[in-house]
């Protein structure tokens, strides 16, 4: 049995459980059926709608439903409606997810008897309730089978009485709302935060039961796993790889990726290291005894899998003439482990034998297939991500399953990594098809059903149906299914569409869109294939009548579908008005989009926005995004474009907010860290201090006379202050983007360059950024990739701060001192400040000898520009200065006794430091006569010249 209705009838008091046994029991037994047929259920169900619109029914029935439950006399009411609501949803998921297919009519069921036996009106009313699922603009899919059932959830799990007072309402409530989101083309923000916040509430409960003597773990377990799919849903990645280590930890389970050696050809010669999942669940009591404390048998069954066969669809066989069907492990006793070490492997995962690993309980695949999701979703689409996501779909299937959901699902993800494989691609096209083949077999309904009403045409398939053996009871597909969030039919026959499209199979993949009458997927379909005149064509025949009065049901070929709207537009109008602007670049489609979904549809507002952008026109972008943001408040994506207009816009205050946003809703995006940064050191310290000042002198009253007003401040000190605390704030964020995009030079220089424009500069930081910067780019920049003002100031600041160098000590001085040494003093060819650095740093250890040598080629480095002899006289007026620096380290440092190398302590730095000091005076002015015999630079060696005559 699922934890919810395990939650369910540990919460009831034992009269109302008593009084409600048998909707419980249908419930657990999957006869809903019976449910839905019961006494209650058509007590609810008998309302008038003779005389009024058919769109009503929904609301009719929240309104019965009130009446109903205002009875208090019958505390088992409620429950017996929670049972009905609940039934209704696991039906709507059997007849379009899991099957197999519903033994009644729902319609004949839940509608009253003058819509049922009409045709017309239980079309008329089947798309009512689609419109009323349509969020923001976006519409649920136009032939959702048996909607009705979803509704009649929808409509009970919202009520007050509900919600009060059956404790696992919320719970249902929140798997109506996925649910719902899962039948929009794409997730809707309003919808995002009613799941959201029951997602907490619901957590919240289950957080309050901790600690209680009968406390259901594995329905936390359960609750976790499902939360992980809704992250995963809504591209929150992160959150859903926590919640999947959470559930693994609390159940015990053991996993680990590793590398085994093996072959992975038949013609093998020599074993390679394979990847491959080691998986254990936790240890399982013997047979018989129990493993739930609710004591039902779904759950035993759970915790006992092992003990059952494998359930689920055909593995269809990879019949390959190079690929084994399976890794072939060497013995257990003699594998080597790349990806983890064999040694840090656990026990029980060691010991286990690659090619031979126990079964796995259906919770713990569920786990494995959803990290292999997560992983999916995660990290880029390359060759090193899908090698490291098919070992957890292999480790479900190899291992079997007692469940057949889960395997179902297994060899889903399976097909999914192998459609991009040349060796696998065709196996994994013929399991999808095979998948599809079963669900659409699995959930059309016999008279009356899904397909027929909806007026359908019979999906081709090639594969038989699935044997006995090979299906499953409604309560065993359905008992894991929040957890696994498996596709409805036609997501899984779009999926297959697109499969046969990436394969050059268009032809086919239309017929499936056709079919399904997904004609948004069919238009893009065409556009992928530069075919934009019948991308064009699919997407206007939704929207308009044909040209000049032509006929609409037999058009001529070259019909371009240019009459008068269709009215009423279709449910997805926004999204084909955007198809159309998207192919056309046409502002007035995107403008069309905009207005037919009442300005709810977001992304109407972002190709604006784009276009615009790419027009440079930052007024009418900006303006755009903030339509689009005022909507879909959680699309990272649009408030990033809404900050970069802004900044072109100068508006940095704006930018700095939309920035902000930005990392809030993903703080992995490196991006929009380094962006806020740049709005934050833009923004005008002075303008906030003022409005701060203006808000702050609004909220105090006047002063009485009695009372002393605070001294005033120093405006100079607060604004210098302000000042500090926005670049500190920026070099917090530049930090943040440095870390997780580190191979970025130029977000490394605007660390660099925010660093030491603190006050006091933040040395530490700063040295950090020019290493990372050299290590990025001195191989192609050479010594123009250091900073010489930094690394001046970094010296002076070690040097003031330490009288003496010390080796030994640990700090920024050895790691500055460390740094030269290696990686600047390599680098340097043509820059004197850089050897003068070199030589102020060496004087400082104590090593007056390098610091000579230094002082030497940065001499060196100067005279060898060109120019100077005749051409330039501020080049001539550098030589000079350079000499007489020269002469001045040579009268220094030359008579000192020399520190380092052999002579050390033996020997003075340059005994002939005289003779070197005139002959480098007069190569200088031997070359510069001619020219500059006349200047105040010649004088200057002269005096210099003499100097070092007059020397001791």
């Amino acid at each position: 049995m699922e934890a919810l209705l395990r939650q369910l009838r540990k919460s009831l008091p034992g009269e109302v459980a008593t009084l409600a046994e048998q909707h419980l029991a249908n419930l657990e037994k999957g006869e809903y059926e019976s449910i839905l047929k019961s006494t209650e259920a058509q007590e609810l169900f008998q309302i008038q709608t003779t005389g009024q619109d058919s769109s009503t029914w929904s609301g009719v029935i929240f309104q019965r439903l009130g009446s109903l439950l205002s009875d208090r006399s019958k505390p088992e009411t409620q429950v017996i409606y929670f049972c009905i609501g609940y039934a209704a949803l696991l039906a709507f998921l059997q007849s379009n997810v899991t099957g197999p297919p519903l033994p009644f009519n729902s319609a004949k069921t839940l509608f009253p008897e003058d819509i049922s036996s009409n045709t017309k009106k239980t079309r008329e009313t089947r798309q009512s309730l689609l419109a009323g699922l349509s969020l923001d603009g976006i519409a649920a899919y136009k032939l959702t089978p048996n909607v009705e059932l979803l509704c009649l959830a929808d409509a009970i799990f919202t009520s007050p009485a509900i919600l009060k007072n059956v404790k696992v309402a919320r719970w249902a409530k929140l798997r109506v709302k996925f649910m719902h989101q899962r039948l929009l083309s794409e997730p809707s923000t309003t919808l995002q935060n009613v799941i959201y916040d029951d997602v907490g509430m619901v957590a919240d409960e289950l957080e309050a039961e901790k600690g209680a003597s009968d406390f259901d773990e594995q329905a936390e377990a359960e609750f976790v796993l499902e939360r992980s799919t809704i992250h995963t849903h809504h591209g929150l990645d992160k959150f859903a790889r926590e919640d999947i280590d959470k559930a693994t930890k609390d159940r015990g389970f053991k996993f680990a990726l590793t590398g085994l050696m093996g072959k992975r050809t038949k013609f093998q010669q020599k074993e390679t290291s394979q990847l491959v999942v080691l998986a254990k669940s936790a240890e399982t009591p013997a047979s018989g005894e129990k493993t739930e404390k609710s004591e039902t048998p779904a759950a035993a069954e759970d915790a006992q899998a092992g003990a059952t066969a494998p359930s689920g669809p055909d593995n269809l066989d990879l019949n390959d003439d190079t690929l084994l069907e399976s890794i072939s492990f060497s013995k257990k006793n003699e594998n080597s482990s790349d990806i983890q070490a064999a040694s840090d492997l656990p026990q029980e995962l060691a010991d286990l034998d690659p090619s031979d690993q126990p079964k796995l309980q259906p919770l713990d695949s569920s786990i494995l297939l959803s990290l292999a999701s997560s992983i999916k979703n995660t990290a880029p689409e390359n060759g090193l991500t899908r090698e490291e996501t098919l070992p957890y779909a292999t480790r479900v299937l190899e291992g079997g399953s007692s469940n057949w959901q889960v395997y179902t699902q297994a060899l889903l993800v399976r097909s999914r990594i192998e459609g991009y494989k040349s060796r696998t691609v065709e196996r994994g096209l013929l399991q999808l098809q095979a998948l599809v083949d079963q669900v659409i077999a699995e959930t059309a309904t016999i008279e009356g059903g899904a397909l027929s009403q909806e007026g359908e045409a019979a999906a081709s398939t090639f594969l038989p149906k699935a044997k006995e053996s090979e299906s499953a009871s409604v309560t065993e597909r359905l008992q894991y299914i929040f957890q696994l969030a498996s596709p409805t039919r036609w997501d899984l026959e779009a999926e297959l569409a697109s499969r046969w499209v990436s394969l050059g199979g268009l032809r086919s993949a239309l017929d499936i869109y056709q079919r399904l009458e997904m004609w948004a997927e069919a238009a893009l379909c065409w556009a992928a294939t530069e075919r934009e005149d019948k991308a064009r064509a699919v997407a206007r025949r939704q929207l308009f009548h044909a040209t000049d009065g032509g006929s609409d049901d037999e058009p001529a070929d070259d019909e371009k579908w240019e009459g008068p709207p269709r009215d009423p537009a279709p449910l997805d109008a926004p999204r084909l008005y955007c198809i159309l602007g998207d192919l056309d670049s046409s502002v007035e489609m995107w403008e069309k989009a905009w207005e037919v979904s009442n300005k709810r549809y977001a992304r109407a507002q972002r190709s604006i926005g784009r276009h615009y952008i790419a027009a440079n026109d930052y007024v009418k972008a900006a303006l755009a995004y903030s339509r689009a943001i005022t909507v879909d408040q959680l699309n990272q994506p649009s408030w990033f474009a809404f900050g970069c207009t802004l900044l072109e816009l100068s508006q940095f205050d704006r930018a700095v907010e939309a920035f902000t946003r930005c990392v809030q809703l993903d703080d992995s995006d490196a991006e929009s860290w380094s962006n806020l940064a740049a709005a934050l050191m833009r923004t005008d310290p002075e303008a906030k201090l003022a409005a701060a000042a203006a808000a702050s002198a609004s909220s105090h009253p006047t002063l009485d006379d009695d009372e002393e007003a605070l001294p005033p401040t120093d405006p100079s000190k607060e604004l210098q202050a302000a000042a500090q605390t926005t670049r500190l704030d920026a070099l917090s964020a530049l930090k943040r983007a440095a870390t997780l995009k580190h191979d970025s030079f130029r977000i490394w220089d605007n660390v660099l360059t925010v660093a030491a424009s603190l006050s006091p500069p933040d040395y530490g930081s700063m040295l950090a950024a020019q290493q990372r910067i050299v290590s990025l780019r001195a191989k192609t920049d050479g010594e123009s990739c250091l900073d010489v003002a930094v690394l001046q100031a970094l010296a002076s600041h070690v040097i003031a701060a330490n009288d003496v160098y010390d080796p030994a000590a640990p700090g920024l001085a050895r790691m500055l001192v460390r740094f030269v040494d290696d990686a600047v003093v390599p680098l340097i060819t043509a820059s004197a400040p850089l050897w003068r650095l070199v030589s102020k740093l060496a004087l400082w250890r104590r090593k007056p000898a390098s610091a000579l040598e230094a002082e030497e080629k940065a001499w060196r480095a100067v005279t060898a520009q060109p120019g100077w002899e005749a051409e330039s006289e501020k080049a001539w007026e550098g030589v000079v200065e350079a000499t007489v620096r020269l002469c001045d380290s040579y009268e220094s440092f030359g008579p000192m006794e020399r520190t380092e190398g052999m002579g050390a302590g033996e020997e003075l730095v340059a005994k002939d430091w005289k003779f070197k000091a005139r002959s480098a005076v007069r190569g200088v002015m031997n070359k510069g006569r001619e020219c500059w015999g006349e200047t105040e630079g010649w004088e200057r060696l002269a005096e210099a010249l003499e100097g070092i005559k007059n020397a001791e």
